[in-house]
């Protein structure tokens, strides 16, 4: 592994659609704010997936991916701009 790596386990919303959320640890959520917790719903783990800066995600910056859970213990990726959700 390398040594600039940053290892993180993706969660998605059960309530809203296209919405993921990145955690330092599985199952770790206590960076997360309890009101964005219970917008997101249940939280169902995806993956696990070591991050580094030149890793290249399909929805995302992993520079800022990388910076947000060296931060703030947590990184919320939001549906594209271009996406519509039913109302």
């Amino acid at each position: 592994m390398k040594s600039d790596t940053t290892s993180c386990a993706i969660y998605k919303s059960t309530k809203k659609e296209f919405t993921y959320v990145y955690v330092c640890e599985k199952n770790k959520f206590d960076d997360i704010p309890e009101l964005l917790i219970n917008t997101l719903g249940e939280l169902e783990f995806i993956m696990q997936l070591d991050l580094f800066p030149e890793k290249k995600l399909a929805q995302a910056d992993t520079v800022e991916v990388i910076d947000k859970l060296n931060t703030q213990g947590f990184y919320l990726q939001l549906p594209p701009a271009d996406y519509e959700s039913e109302i």
